[in-house]
């Protein structure tokens, strides 16, 4: 089925937000580099690991806007250093990029830590509260 049908059902009332998550999962399956494992640390704790060999602190960013993680990457435009090497080959990627994870409601960023050319991401769910609400009935007339 369909994933526009199966939203658009008119039993499925307040799912738009559902429908958005999954459009910008999709998109952010699409991208390829740089790459990256997502690792179960066990109690509710998440680790991303992206490979950024060549890139500081100070050329990253990650950011969480609206249930998505973004981890950018951003080299100087061929920058003095660069410009004067002569490469024979250049097989390292010295681009930058933008990679996007989709965040469970309730998923909470703890840290990043760049570790041998890898930024680390770890992410945890808080255990949720149990909270019990009781709804007034009233009568009508």
């Amino acid at each position: 089925m369909n994933r526009t049908i199966l939203f658009d059902s008119p039993f499925l009332l307040g799912f738009e937000h559902t429908r958005n998550l999954i459009e910008r999962a999709a998109k952010a399956a699409g991208e390829g580099y740089p790459p990256y494992n997502v690792e179960d640390a066990g109690d509710g704790r998440v680790r991303i690991s992206l490979a950024v060999a060549g890139f500081t602190p100070d050329q990253l960013t990650v950011t969480v806007e609206d249930s998505q993680l973004t981890v950018r990457g951003k080299r100087d435009p061929e920058g003095s250093e660069a410009a004067e090497r002569a490469f024979l080959h250049r097989g390292i990627a010295a681009r930058g990029f933008v990679r996007s994870f989709v965040l469970a409601d309730g998923m909470e960023v703890e840290g990043a830590i760049l570790e041998h050319g890898l930024l680390h991401i770890d992410l945890f769910r808080p255990e949720p509260q149990k909270l019990v609400r009781r709804i007034p009935i009233r009568t009508a007339g």
